[in-house]
């Protein structure tokens, strides 16, 4: 275990701030960076409506500027004060971070008017920043951690529905027939998963006593079936509520890692010294 800690002192300051929320200062990054997320997608949208972009297009132009060079600070600092950058820059947030970012720099490369196209899709690449909302929301962490436990029953789940699926397009298919607009058994079964989502296009539909009672059967099932994924992850959600020993915002400066008892002093990962001096 690593007892020293040898990062300069502007770099664990850095790192308290930015990847920290229970400091004054830390807060207040956290404000800044979540109204300048929602604003730049507030700015995405009002640019995809055409009176809006001809009439205010420099002002969308600069603010975008703005809040691009703010997430570049962002996303550099955030590599400077840690000590494995490949950490940050790989990891899920990093990427987000990186694809809500770069789209403005590389719309300075496509100036013609032969990559409009291309233009278009890099500048859509901005809602992305969306996504680092969930950095903020204390809950999100727990709900991926809970999706993360519960995968394999919702797999099993899901392979059992595609079964039950398949069974009940087949036999749709054969009470319905082609007359009656189940012409092949893969439409049968597009009409099975719309119906038992409750969805209930219309676009399709059974015209025969049997057919329309098989429906009905599919209708009440869908409402049951609608609920387990949302009990699994409750279920496990819940379990993780339990399991959960701090409150604090602490990450570790080598390896990231969070979810520190309090008052600890060492990562409980890595072993390497918190910055909670």
């Amino acid at each position: 275990m690593n007892t020293t800690n040898k990062t300069p002192k502007w770099k664990q300051k850095i790192h308290e701030i930015i990847y920290e929320a229970d400091t004054k200062e830390g807060k207040w990054f956290d404000i800044i960076l979540i109204f300048a997320i929602i604003a730049s997608i507030v700015f995405v949208m009002l640019e995809s409506v055409k009176s809006f972009d001809d009439k205010y297009h420099n002002f969308l132009n600069i603010a975008e500027w703005v809040i691009t060079i703010l997430f570049s600070i962002e996303y550099i600092a955030r590599i400077v004060s840690i000590k494995k950058p490949s950490k940050y820059i790989f990891s899920f947030y990093g990427v987000i971070d990186l694809l809500a970012t770069i789209p403005k720099y590389l719309s300075l490369i496509f100036v013609g008017t032969h990559a409009l196209v291309a233009l278009r899709a890099l500048r859509l690449l901005r809602v992305f920043r969306i996504l680092k909302l969930a950095r903020y929301l204390g809950a999100s962490k727990r709900l991926i951690v809970a999706l993360k436990n519960s995968r394999i029953k919702i797999a099993v789940f899901l392979f059992a529905v595609l079964v039950l699926t398949i069974i009940l397009g087949t036999v749709m298919y054969l009470i319905e027939g082609p007359e009656n607009g189940f012409t092949s058994i893969p439409h049968s079964m597009y009409w099975a998963i719309v119906t038992l989502t409750t969805v209930g296009y219309g676009d399709i539909s059974p015209h025969t006593p049997l057919g329309q009672f098989l429906a009905s059967i599919v209708m009440i099932l869908g409402y049951g079936i609608i609920a387990v994924p949302t009990g699994i992850v409750t279920s496990e959600m819940t379990k993780t509520n339990l399991l959960q020993k701090t409150s604090n915002t602490q990450h570790c400066p080598n390896c990231l890692e969070e979810n520190h008892i309090d008052d600890s002093e060492f990562c409980h990962n890595c072993g390497e010294k918190l910055n909670n001096d």
